[in-house]
């Protein structure tokens, strides 16, 4: 594959716009958030048949704790509802789950329940779903610094070595919905050479297609990672 050809193989997303959406037809906050829920099932279904060898899912930042104590309470039960429901179809789809991020901050049961998604997926070989759960860029590379330096010297490539995607290829593609176009202190290291995707469509609203669109506008790029 030439440079002016690129290949995606891993793909983030920054899924935005949930509230949005609910508000603009007069719902309830919780139930973007559950529609957004319904569009994660697309688009993993739609990174499998596209061949994508990971896929990186924004979900629950080290900065959503601010939100309303009852709109985490609502997050944190679609995330339960979501393992319950949907593990049983990921693992048989060959979907190897991922967790970027500090997700034993979150209640014992919760942690319970990903500790066996992790588990049961562990010997898959298929796409990786890895999904960011009190997760913040700052705080991931802080902490790979700080193990790098007690190993040896600092250096990009044991920064590199020690960052919670480091098993995983490098970021291709980096998109975001809803039209706001800012990182959110997700995958800085990460996005350093990453192209962007920008669209408007609000997260509930997106689809398998919506991604193929995207990757298609990547593969039609072409990546000079600093050179010419």
């Amino acid at each position: 594959m030439s440079k002016a050809e690129p290949k995606a193989r891993h793909v983030a997303i920054i899924m935005d716009g949930n509230g949005r959406w609910a508000k603009k037809r007069f719902l309830p906050r919780a139930m973007g958030h559950q529609r957004g829920v319904e569009a994660v099932r697309r688009v993993v279904k739609g990174a499998r048949e596209f061949g994508l060898e990971a896929l990186t899912i924004y979900a629950f930042s080290t900065e959503n704790w601010r939100r309303p104590e009852d709109e985490v309470s609502d997050l944190m039960t679609l995330m339960k509802r979501f393992i319950l429901s949907d593990l049983d179809e990921i693992a048989q789809a060959n979907v190897k789950l991922k967790i970027i991020g500090d997700y034993k901050a979150f209640k014992p049961d919760v942690v319970e329940l990903i500790e066996g998604a992790l588990s049961r997926t562990a010997g898959n070989t298929g796409t990786t779903l890895a999904v960011a759960l009190n997760y913040g860029s700052h705080d991931e590379i802080a902490r790979a610094a700080t193990a790098a330096a007690a190993k040896g010297p600092i250096t990009p490539a044991t920064i590199a070595a020690e960052l919670d995607t480091a098993d995983l290829p490098p970021l291709d593609l980096l998109i975001r919905t809803s039209g706001e176009e800012r990182l959110s202190n997700f995958l800085l290291w990460q996005v350093a050479y990453a192209e962007f995707y920008f669209t408007d469509v609000l997260w509930p609203d997106f689809t398998a297609e919506h991604l193929r669109a995207a990757i298609d506008t990547f593969e039609k790029r072409e990546r000079r990672y600093g050179g010419r």
